[in-house]
C-alpha cells in the first residue's frame, strides 16, 4: 500500500465536494421530465461527444483494458479502433436520424414505435439487468483502487463509492451525470496519459515495442490461428464477433451511451457527437495498451511488485494503480488516483442514469402508471436511483468472483446487446420485419447466448463448437458466442417475418429507410464541408485504416 501524503488527499477530498456540490447546484434545473431524463436537449455536439465517451471511459478502459493489455498485448487496440470507431461512424450516418426525430428518452423507447410493447419490455428488462451488472463492476474496480492504494477494506470501499454516485445522479438526473461526465472526462485524460507519457520516455521512445514477442505486438499478423496470439483469437472472430456484432451491438444500442447523443441540441449535433468521440476513442490505446506493455516491461526487470498477490501471481487489473505509484510524485499521485476515480464514478454514473431511465420509462410507465405526470415520473426515477445502487452493490459482490473482469463484461454483452442489434438493424431496414419477429427473435437470441454461456462453463458444450478451438481463450469464446447469438436472432427474426403482419406503414414513418415523411432535401441545410458529418466521418475513417497498417 502507497502512503499518500497530505496534497493527494486534498485532491481527492476536493473531487467528492465538487462532484456532490454539482448535483446539489444542478437539481434546480432537473424538475421536468426532460430535464430528469434528456438533460434539457440543449447539449452542443461537443458536449455530448465528451459525455458520449466519457459514459463509456469508466473503469472497462482505464484499469480494465490496461490489466488486459499486460496479458493480451497491443491486441486490446481492437477494442477501440475496428471494435469501436466504425460502429460510432455508423451510428452518426445513419441510425442516429431514427432514433433523434421521435423525441426518443430511452432506445427501448424506439422499440416500442417500431414493434410493441412486448419488444420494449424484454429490450428495457435486459437493458436494466445488463446495466445493474456493468455499475457494479465499477464499484468493484473502485473498491480495488480503495483498497490498493488508501489500503481501505473492500466493505467500506464499495460502500462508500456507491452512495457519492447515488447522492448527485438521484439530485440532479442526467443532466448532473452528463455535466459531470464531461469534468470527469478532461480529468482522465489529464491525469492518466502522463503515465504512458513518462513511460515511453522512461524507455527512450517507441523504439521498446521492438523488445517484446511479434504477438504481443502486431494487431493482424499472428492471427490466422488461435494458437499464434495471446488472446487465441482469430481473424474471422475479430472481425465478425468483434467488429460486426459486439461493436455495432455496443455502440449503436446500448442505451448508457446512446443516451447522451439524444441530448444534444438538435439532429445535427447528435449525429456530430459520435463521430467527434470517435478521434478521441482511437487514441485510447496509445494510454492502456501502451500502459500493459510498460507495465509487462517493468515487471520483467523487477520494479514493480504491487501486480503480484499472496500467491506470487500477476493480479492484472492493478496494472494501471502500480504505473501511478511507480511515475507519480506527491500530488501528481493524487492527481492519478482522483483520474481513476472519476473514470468509475463516470461509468457508474452512466449506468445508474440508463437503469433509472430504462426502469421508469419502458417499465414502469408502460406497464404500472401511463397516466404518470412529470413529478411522479421524476421522483419514480431517483428512488430508482437508489434501488439501482442497492442492485449494484449485490452486482459488485458477485463481480469479486469472476478471475478476469475482461472477460466478464464481454460476457455480458455478448448476452444483450448482439441479439438486441439484430433486430434494431432490421427494424431499421426493412418495413417487413414484424413486431412478433422481433419479439420471439430477440427473446431466443438472448436465452441462446446464455445457454452457450453456462454450457461451456458447465462443461457438457465444447469451446470448439463455439469457437473452432478446444484450446479458445475466454475472450474468443465471447467473441464467438457474440456472433452465434446475432445470426440466430437475425434469422429467427427474419423467418417468422414471412408468415407474421408487420405493422402499417403510416405508425413506422420516420423509424424505418425509405419511410421517410420528411425529402431528404428539406432536412439537409447548406453548411460548409468542414462542419458536416460525412467529412469528419470520412477523416475518422482514414486515421482508422492508417492505425491498422502501422500497427499490422
Amino acid at each position: 500500500m502507497l502512503e499518500l501524503k497530505f496534497l493527494d488527499w486534498l485532491i481527492v477530498f476536493l473531487y467528492f465536494v465538487f462532484i456532490l456540490a454539482i448535483g446539489f447546484y444542478l437539481r434546480r434545473w432537473s424538475y421536468g421530465n426532460e430535464d430528469f431524463f434528456l438533460a434539457g436537449r440543449r447539449n452542443s455536439a461537443l458536449v455530448s461527444a465528451f459525455a458520449f465517451l466519457s459514459a463509456n471511459l469508466g473503469s472497462l478502459e482505464i484499469l480494465g483494458w490496461t490489466g488486459a493489455s499486460l496479458k493480451y498485448g497491443i491486441l486490446t487496440a481492437h477494442f477501440y479502433w475496428i471494435g469501436a470507431v466504425p460502429a460510432m461512424l455508423f451510428l452518426g450516418l445513419f441510425m442516429m436520424r431514427f432514433y433523434y426525430k421521435k423525441n426518443i428518452i430511452s432506445l427501448p423507447g424506439y422499440l416500442s414505435f417500431r414493434f410493441d410493447e412486448r419488444v420494449r419490455f424484454v429490450s428495457a428488462l435486459s437493458f436494466a439487468i445488463m446495466t445493474v451488472l456493468m455499475s457494479g463492476v465499477n464499484i468493484y474496480l473502485m473498491a480495488l483502487i480503495f483498497k490498493l492504494i488508501l489500503g481501505w477494506n473492500w466493505h467500506v470501499s464499495i460502500w462508500v463509492s456507491a452512495l457519492t454516485v447515488s447522492i448527485y445522479t438521484a439530485l440532479g438526473g442526467l443532466t448532473s451525470a452528463i455535466f459531470t461526465e464531461v469534468v470527469q472526462f478532461f480529468l482522465v485524460w489529464f491525469g492518466l496519459v502522463f503515465v504512458a507519457v513518462l513511460g515511453i520516455i522512461d524507455f527512450g521512445g517507441f523504439s521498446f515495442l521492438k523488445e517484446f514477442p511479434e504477438q504481443m505486438v502486431s494487431l493482424w499478423e499472428n492471427t490466422l490461428s488461435p494458437s499464434q496470439n495471446p488472446m487465441g483469437i482469430t481473424f474471422m472472430g475479430i472481425i465478425l464477433g468483434l467488429g460486426w456484432v459486439l461493436s455495432f451491438g455496443y455502440w449503436t444500442t446500448d442505451f448508457l451511451v446512446v443516451q447522451r447523443a439524444f441530448a444534444a441540441k438538435d439532429l445535427e449535433s447528435a449525429r456530430l457527437a459520435p463521430i467527434i468521440a470517435s478521434f478521441f476513442k482511437m487514441a485510447l490505446p496509445f494510454v492502456v495498451s501502451f500502459g500493459g506493455l510498460i507495465a509487462l516491461r517493468l515487471i520483467q526487470e523487477g520494479e514493480i511488485k504491487l501486480l503480484l498477490d499472496e500467491n506470487g501471481n500477476y493480479v492484472y487489473d492493478s496494472a494501471l494503480p502500480a504505473l501511478i505509484m511507480y511515475y507519480y510524485s506527491p500530488g501528481l499521485i493524487g492527481l492519478g488516483v482522483t483520474a481513476l476515480l472519476a473514470g468509475f464514478m463516470a461509468g457508474q454514473a452512466g449506468n445508474i442514469t440508463a437503469f433509472n431511465t430504462v426502469f421508469t420509462q419502458d417499465i414502469y410507465k408502460p406497464l404500472f402508471r401511463p397516466k404518470a405526470d412529470e413529478k411522479e415520473l421524476v421522483l419514480v426515477g431517483r428512488i430508482s436511483t437508489f434501488v439501482g445502487i442497492l442492485l449494484s452493490i449485490a452486482s459488485a459482490y458477485w463481480a469479486m468472483n469472476f478471475p478476469t473482469i475482461m472477460d466478464y463484461i464481454q460476457a455480458i454483452f455478448s448476452w444483450v446487446n448482439a441479439p438486441l442489434f439484430a433486430v434494431v438493424l432490421l427494424g431499421m431496414v426493412s418495413k417487413r420485419i414484424t413486431p412478433t419477429s422481433a419479439f420471439y427473435g430477440l427473446t431466443a437470441g438472448i436465452i441462446f447466448s446464455f445457454f452457450l454461456f453456462f454450457g461451456v462453463r458447465q462443461g457438457f458444450i465444447s469451446p470448439s463448437y463455439i469457437a473452432f478451438s478446444r484450446d479458445a481463450s475466454e475472450m474468443s469464446l465471447n467473441l464467438w458466442r457474440a456472433w452465434w447469438s446475432w445470426l440466430i436472432t437475425f434469422l429467427i427474426t427474419v423467418l417468422l417475418s414471412f408468415f407474421t403482419k408487420p405493422n402499417p406503414e403510416e405508425k413506422i414513418k420516420g423509424l424505418v429507410l425509405g419511410l421517410d415523411p420528411e425529402s431528404e432535401s428539406n432536412q439537409k441545410r447548406v453548411v460548409p464541408f468542414f462542419k458536416k458529418a460525412e467529412f469528419w466521418a470520412l477523416i475518422s475513417l482514414t486515421i482508422l485504416i492508417l492505425l491498422n497498417i502501422i500497427f499490422f
